[in-house]
C-alpha cells in the first residue's frame, strides 16, 4: 500500500465509515473496482492501520444505559508512574467508554454510560474514586447529545 492514499482508498474509507455493513461486493460496486481488488485494498487498509475495526452502534437507551456522564479527573501526582497506574486501572472498568489524557484543569476526561443518576452514584463511589491516584473528580451530566460519534472528515 502506498504511503499516500489514492481517491479509491479515500472513497472506500468514507463509505466504510458511513456504513460498516456494506458487503465487499457492494463496496466494490460503489467505488468502481472488482470485488477481488476491493477485498485486497480493504485488507491493506486494515494492515496499514487506516481501518482499526468494524462494529455495530448499540442504542444505549434500549439497554438501560441512557445517562451519559463526562467526568474530569485530577490525579494527586503528575508522574509517568501515576499516569500509567491510573490508565491501567481505568482500562479495566466496563462502564468507561472513553478515557483521554488532556491538558488544562484536569488530567483525564472519562466518558461513562450509566442507567441513571443513582447508577452513576454507585459507579462513582465504588469505582471511580477508588482508582489509583485520584485526588478529585468533577462530574458533568450530559443533558442532550447534540453530536455523538460523528464521522471523521477527510
Amino acid at each position: 500500500m502506498p504511503a499516500r492514499l489514492d481517491r479509491i482508498d479515500l472513497k472506500m474509507l468514507r463509505l466504510r465509515q458511513k456504513n460498516g455493513r456494506l458487503s465487499n461486493a457492494e463496496l466494490a460496486d460503489q467505488v468502481g473496482v472488482s470485488p477481488a481488488t476491493c477485498h485486497r485494498r480493504t485488507q491493506a487498509l486494515f494492515d496499514e492501520g487506516y481501518l482499526s475495526g468494524v462494529r455495530a452502534m448499540v442504542a444505549p437507551r434500549k439497554l438501560g444505559k441512557g445517562t451519559l456522564v463526562m467526568v474530569g479527573v485530577v490525579l494527586d501526582r503528575s508522574t509517568p508512574e501515576s499516569f500509567a497506574s491510573f490508565e491501567q486501572a481505568v482500562a479495566k472498568l466496563k462502564c468507561v467508554l472513553d478515557c483521554h489524557l488532556v491538558a488544562g484543569d484536569f488530567d483525564y476526561f472519562l466518558k461513562i454510560r450509566a442507567g441513571d443518576v443513582d447508577d452513576f452514584k454507585r459507579i462513582h463511589g465504588d469505582q471511580l474514586i477508588a482508582l489509583p491516584g485520584v485526588r478529585q473528580t468533577r462530574t458533568f451530566f450530559v443533558m442532550k447529545e447534540v453530536v455523538d460519534n460523528a464521522a471523521l472528515e477527510f
